[in-house]
């Protein structure tokens, strides 16, 4: 983990504008007309509608997705009782997180009081407010007293984050921890040191998951509690021993198989560790440093299962796995509460995401590429980003069950496709792109065999059944690749196209070849010899039929690319380039943006064929193309510059082609702001229409700008490039391309190849 400086900490949090959250508005604001609607008098109607019937609050409102994070900072992270403001930075924190992770709307709340009644009566009298009420950083006992009569007398989910959160995330690691070391649940030995809020509420989870309460032993700053100490509260006396004989951690821990630390750093050593049952469970969880460094741990014997707070080590139980997505799936229910079926539904959704196979993100992240189920990993990573539709489903799922629920979900796979709407993590037209490819798989060609997240990319593929995988590459590389990434090559075939096994075929690839282009020079023993370069040998798989589509570009330059797919496969009849586009998912809309990666000119010639194309890419993905042709100039504006290929190229579209919805040139931000650019330009074909397509005058300029809003907006989808032109369904792929990115193009590569079939 970085050295965090109080210099860099300060600055950060001072930064340009002081905190870390801000209210950002969901609606137009911009005329009057909309202000009025905002306020008065437009305000009045839902205000009425409102009274009629409260839960129109969350029709009409935030309410059902705004959490209140409050606290009197009283036991604030490991600082202790530093008071309510002092606090703040932590709570803006939770709403920070409570965002990212979820999409969740938080006001962080701090109140100065440390009187429970008058503090319980202050959060009661704001409810109205809020869709659900997160308690943070107070101290233990009132923390018990506060959440238990919180949640009996307000009708909203009501969760102390301290106490339930550590208890659900190390709950799930548990499940798997014992998995893994092959101990049955009901006969371990717990030992849990500390008696706050959170070691309490684990202590409580672990039996209701199957531990045996007389199996736990519990220590606080006096030793083990134990029935015959004096002055013990309700909360202490429910894991009193009854064992006389063990008074210090020393003697509890002997034989354990389970330790969960939440107290101070440094109070388990080696030695105790080397005294535990085989396999032991170590969840060394005090902040800042643990009760034993991971170091120490693994240092005192071998067969240790080690979990920290920490984010530098394996295992780390955060909060923020379980936090944002158990309110998600309880707001999306309008549930009352957040009660125990929904929190033991959280566990086991976490414990069972561990099983899974690891998306690539979590892998880049961690600089890891290999993560797997086992002793390094038994709890999910906190940016895994499953986690949102995982945990917050089987939350749902449980508050509905549970009865606690004032909003049913009956379609649970539309439920999931808004998640990842709601996040921009995914899209209706990722899901459809997918769906279809599934109904009538292809074989499609991976170029690149060899390379980890082809590899990785085919598998998935595979395994989704939106392909029939065919790797290019050296069988026993991949073979080894595959074993050592620990995926299975099961229903994918692996072509050596340099084995001469393949000589016939390359042969026969060669004479296919130098007969079609024989008039432009070629000789059959200069096709012979590309025969032997990935690109050739796998295009011409698709060019003669024994294969449907072809992925390449993690290796290869672009220019070397597209020069081959012009020999191999040619440009369409009616055209004379062929070009590419990306599609950029944002929470604002689906954008189509061309060229971005063939053609580096802007002759206009170039951008007729560009934007008919892009016309007939906008359909294939059933949108309704509006096209902008961009520039810097507005409407000839500018008579001498480069603009005048884009307006000569309008002119030309007006003229043969006027039934594509096409006009230009103009500039970025009159194409994207429909009022300004039709009251300023009426006359444009575009009148009333919002721009879903943006034909960039070149290379540069359409390249550049998807990838400022890659970088400027990370949750913004970008899917592409996708290849616009071609005779065959070739299509290419950015050499830093991810999985999730190959995928979405291996996913319209599969469609093209469907809709090639049918012509």
């Amino acid at each position: 983990m970085a050295k965090i400086t109080k210099e860099d900490a300060l600055n950060y949090h001072e930064g340009k504008r002081p905190g870390k959250i801000e209210v950002v508005p969901t609606k137009p604001y911009f005329t009057q007309a909309d202000l009025s609607l905002a306020y008065s008098p437009g305000v009045a109607e839902p205000c009425l509608e409102i009274q009629k019937d409260p839960q129109n609050a969350y029709k009409y409102t935030d309410k059902g997705n705004l959490v209140a994070v409050i606290s009197n900072g009283t036991a604030v992270l490991g600082l202790g009782d530093i008071g309510a403001l002092s606090g703040k930075p932590v709570m803006e924190g939770k709403g920070l997180l409570f965002k990212i992770y979820a999409g969740i709307d938080v006001f962080d709340i701090e109140i100065n009081e440390s009187d429970p009644n008058k503090f319980i009566e202050t959060v009661k009298a704001i409810s109205p407010t809020f869709g659900g009420v997160n308690l943070e950083d107070i101290k233990a006992p009132e923390c018990f007293e506060i959440e238990r009569r919180l949640k009996e007398e307000l009708d909203i989910p009501v969760m102390h984050d301290d106490q339930h959160g550590t208890a659900i995330i190390s709950a799930a690691g548990l499940l798997n921890a014992l998995e893994v070391n092959g101990k049955d649940i009901s006969k371990v030995q717990v030992v849990v040191n500390g008696a706050g809020a959170a070691a309490i509420s684990c202590a409580r989870l672990y039996i209701a998951l199957g531990v045996k309460r007389e199996n736990v032993v519990m220590l606080d700053s006096k030793g083990v509690i134990s029935d015959d100490r004096a002055n013990l509260t309700p909360e202490k006396l429910e894991f009193a021993t009854s064992r006389h004989d063990i008074k210090t951690l020393a003697d509890a821990i002997v034989g354990a198989d389970v330790f969960l630390g939440l107290s101070k750093g440094n109070v388990l050593s080696k030695d105790m560790v080397r005294s535990m049952a085989k396999d032991p469970i170590v969840f060394a969880l005090a902040n800042p440093e643990p009760e034993i460094t991971y170091e120490d741990a693994m240092d005192s014997r071998p067969d240790v299962l080690m979990s920290t707070g920490r984010s530098d080590y394996p295992n780390q139980i955060n909060n923020v796995i379980g936090f944002p997505y158990i309110f998600r799936g309880a707001l999306d229910t309008a549930a009352t509460a957040i009660n125990e079926e929904m929190k033991l539904a959280a566990v086991h959704a976490i414990a069972n995401l561990a099983k899974q196979p690891v998306p690539e993100i979590v892998n880049k992240v961690y600089h890891v590429s290999n993560l797997t189920f086992g002793r390094n990993y038994f709890i999910p990573k906190p940016v895994d980003p499953r986690l949102l539709v995982e945990v917050s489903t089987a939350v749902a799922k449980a508050a509905i069950a549970s009865g606690v629920a004032r909003k049913n979900i009956t379609d649970w796979d539309k439920y999931k496709e808004h998640l990842l709407e709601f996040m921009g993590r995914s899209s209706k037209l990722t899901q459809q792109m997918f769906d279809t490819a599934r109904s009538n798989p292809q074989r499609i060609v991976f170029a690149e065999g060899a390379h980890p997240s082809m590899l990785k990319a085919a598998v998935r593929a595979r395994e989704e059944g939106i392909c029939k995988p065919i790797l290019l590459g050296n069988d026993e590389i991949i073979v080894k690749l595959a074993q050592q990434l620990k995926l299975s090559l099961e229903g994918i075939d692996v072509v050596n196209l340099r084995h001469p096994n393949e000589a016939e075929r390359r042969e026969r690839y060669a004479r296919i070849l130098t007969d079609k282009r024989q008039r432009e020079g070629y000789t059959f023993e200069e096709a012979n010899d590309k025969m032997f370069e990935r690109n050739y040998f796998g295009m011409m798989m698709v060019e003669t039929g024994e294969a449907d589509a072809f992925i390449t570009g993690l290796y290869t330059k672009y220019s070397n690319t597209i020069k081959v797919a012009k020999e191999v496969i040619g440009v369409q009849e009616g055209f004379n380039h062929f070009g590419t586009m990306h599609i950029l998912n944002s929470k604002k809309g689906t954008y189509f943006v061309a060229d971005t990666l063939v053609n580096r000119g802007s002759t206009t010639d170039t951008l007729v064929d560009m934007a008919r194309l892009s016309d007939k890419a906008v359909r294939f993905f059933n949108y309704e193309p509006v096209m902008a042709m961009i520039s810097y100039s507005n409407f000839g504006t500018d008579k001498n510059g480069s603009a005048i290929s884009v307006h000569d190229a309008v002119a030309r579209l007006h003229n043969e082609y006027p039934e594509l919805v096409v006009d230009g040139e103009m500039q970025v931000n009159v194409a994207m702001n429909t009022e300004l650019r039709d009251s300023k330009y009426p006359f444009t074909k575009l009148k009333g229409k919002d721009v879903n397509t943006l034909i960039f005058p070149c290379l540069s300029a359409a390249n550049s700008s998807y990838k400022m809003l890659q970088a400027l907006s990370p949750d913004t989808e970008i899917i592409g490039p996708i290849q616009m032109g071609l005779n065959k369904p070739i299509h290419f792929i950015d050499f830093e391309s991810s999985v999730q990115e190959i995928m979405n193009v291996v996913a319209v590569a599969a469609i093209d190849a469907i809709v090639d079939k049918k012509k």
